[in-house]
């Protein structure tokens, strides 16, 4: 008797376990593709913190990005990216390297900085206000990004400007030379 009921059993959920198990399929490959990679086809990223009060520039690279944006609807907007810490350059090789060293970004154990909103507020115009989650060397701490989105046929432009304190992230020490002030400016066009 109890081998007929499993037997029944067996029978009966084999239809809806398929069937579970293919709706599953289905909604990941769904939000997989929601989320897919946008092809990045410019990318300008540059920081300045002023050191022995000139301001040091340079840039970082690697952008890797997946937006979904739609100003219509801000609530299931999401934007995240990473950058690969190990491109930063100042024209200067030295410094360079030691930017990258453990002292400030250690590149080795911590190559990809971080940034995922949390929430977007449309200002006016093509202007917005992001509250994101940065990531830098395993920190994450909220930041206000405002920027302006623009979108043309299948390409999407982001740029903004803010500002972060090194310190926070254990970038660096405390200096009597070097700002903790960094500003961060970001100008990048993505295609859908």
């Amino acid at each position: 008797m109890q081998w007929a009921i499993i037997a029944i059993t067996r029978t009966l959920f084999r239809p809806m376990k398929k069937s579970i198990l293919l709706f599953t399929a289905v909604t990941l490959f769904s939000v997989s593709s929601i989320f897919a990679q946008n092809t990045v086809s410019r990318s300008v990223i540059t920081f300045k913190i002023k050191n022995l009060g000139i301001n040091t520039e340079g840039k970082i690279g690697g952008l890797q990005a997946s937006v979904r944006f739609n100003p219509a609807d801000l609530a299931t907007a999401v934007i995240e990216a990473s950058v690969d810490v190990t491109t930063i350059n100042t024209d200067n090789s030295l410094r360079d390297d030691h930017i990258k060293s453990d002292e400030f970004f250690d590149a080795a154990h911590f190559p990809k900085i971080l940034i995922r909103s949390v929430s977007i507020k449309h200002k006016s115009g093509n202007k917005y206000t992001g509250q994101f989650n940065l990531t830098i060397k395993n920190r994450t701490l909220p930041v206000e990004i405002p920027f302006t989105y623009t979108q043309n046929g299948g390409i999407m432009e982001l740029t903004g400007t803010f500002t972060i304190n090194r310190r926070d992230y254990g970038v660096g020490e405390n200096s009597l030379t070097l700002s903790d002030n960094v500003i961060i400016s970001v100008d990048t066009e993505l295609k859908n």
